[in-house]
């Protein structure tokens, strides 16, 4: 090989070792992915599913949890969802499905849209706003069109979904808002 081709050769394998160096680098300042709500998240009336029945085109689709807190599947027909987990779901649809319509059905269903949360009190715009996966209070009073002249912005109530307690939350601390909850927020008194 002559002297081009090994200086060649040097500067490729140089050029590769910086390039995995850096790939390496910038692997470790990656923030982690984001995550669901939450794996314990629980379903609740409004929540839109996506139900796949896997290898069972028929029997999947996108299905709403109604005010009963129901989905209706085909063959199966109502299925309880409100107060489940999404693997709780699955396998009750697994379940009622391999009670002589299927052999060893794999079911997979997941969230394509949250239910809202509701806003009302000292906002510009109150009323009910699509959850956001990761949603905190500053986040909905932004989505309601900021505070009222009249608000106190230092802290708003939560009444979570299930729950008949509101919770007083610090804005700067930025409480965590999920699908369902009621969020109040107070008008000052100066």
């Amino acid at each position: 090989m002559s002297l081009l081709g090994q200086l060649r050769a040097a500067l490729l394998a140089l050029g590769l070792s910086a390039l995995g160096v850096l790939v390496t680098a910038c692997a470790e300042d990656q923030p982690p992915a984001p995550q669901p709500a939450s794996e314990n998240y629980t379903l609740g009336t409004g929540d839109q599913l996506r139900v796949i029945v896997f290898g069972e085109t028929d029997l999947s689709g996108q299905f709403t949890v109604d005010d009963s807190g129901h989905i209706r599947l085909p063959l199966i027909g109502q299925v309880d969802a409100a107060g489940r987990t999404l693997h709780q779901l699955e396998g009750d649809v697994a379940a009622k499905l391999s009670q002589g319509y299927l052999k060893n059905p794999r079911v997979s269903v997941e969230v394509t849209n949250y239910r809202p949360f509701f806003i009302i009190g000292e906002v510009n715009k109150p009323g009910e706003y699509p959850y956001v996966n990761g949603m905190n209070v500053l986040n909905a009073v932004a989505l309601a069109g900021g505070f009222t002249y009249r608000a106190r912005e230092g802290e708003v109530y939560i009444k979570h979904a299930g729950s008949n307690e509101e919770e007083e939350i610090d804005v700067e601390a930025g409480g965590k808002v999920q699908p369902g909850d009621i969020i109040r927020v107070k008008e000052r008194f100066f």
